[in-house]
């Protein structure tokens, strides 16, 4: 399946969740769930669908693979080497998902969404340790330091955008934030109760990929 190109606000009506695909503005009252919470499509609201536990499997999945922007292939492939760690796979999924430097960088308040940060890093404007890197999925590691590049941040409308995102979403507990210096270091790694996207049961995700 190719790339969606639709509105993102649909899909969290879709999902029935905030999934913060639009920034600053799923914190407003412009938010699209807060005026018509219900699925999208032709008298929405007035639908009462039947929920089978597979749709509630599929569901899950698709709520955290559009959360964190990730495709059907790599999520699966993200699935496949989570199964093949130590712990539970649901739990080590969504750790592995929590640390893509596109979440990270979004979480450090570098960007209006992960999104925006996926474009962002594609166009060079981060460094892991030093090195420029410009693969949005690209894992960090315990002691990695993200730094937003200062070549790049020079620019004026990039200092206006990160003026405005500014504690746009709170910083993770388990990377520091230097905001002075425009880096975060990963200090320890994110455990379940640290991943942003709550109220997702990950059984139903591992259920799913067990058939």
């Amino acid at each position: 399946m190719g790339k969606y190109t639709g509105s993102l606000c649909r899909l969290c009506r879709t999902e029935g969740k905030k999934l913060f695909l639009k920034g600053k503005r799923c914190l407003s009252d412009k938010c699209a769930l807060e005026k018509k919470n219900y699925p999208p499509g032709m008298k929405g609201s007035r639908v009462n669908f039947r929920k089978s536990h597979y749709k509630n499997q599929l569901r899950e999945k698709q709520k955290v693979k559009r959360f964190y922007g990730v495709g059907e292939k790599q999520f699966r492939n993200v699935f496949a080497a989570s199964a093949q760690k130590k712990g539970i796979t649901g739990e080590s999924l969504l750790k592995t998902l929590e640390l893509r430097l596109d979440n990270v960088v979004y979480r450090l308040n570098f960007a209006y969404s992960r999104n925006h940060a996926r474009q962002m890093i594609r166009h060079g404007f981060f460094a892991v340790n030093g090195k420029k890197v410009s693969i949005p999925s690209y894992s960090v590691a315990l002691n990695d330091e993200i730094s937003f590049r200062e070549k790049k941040r020079a620019a004026e409308n990039v200092k206006a955008m990160l003026e405005d995102v500014k504690g746009l979403v709170e910083v993770p507990g388990w990377v520091i934030l230097d905001s002075a210096n425009f880096t975060g270091k990963i200090n320890a790694l994110p455990n379940r109760d640290d991943i942003s996207l709550k109220e997702i049961e990950e059984r139903l995700i591992v259920e799913l990929y067990s058939k």
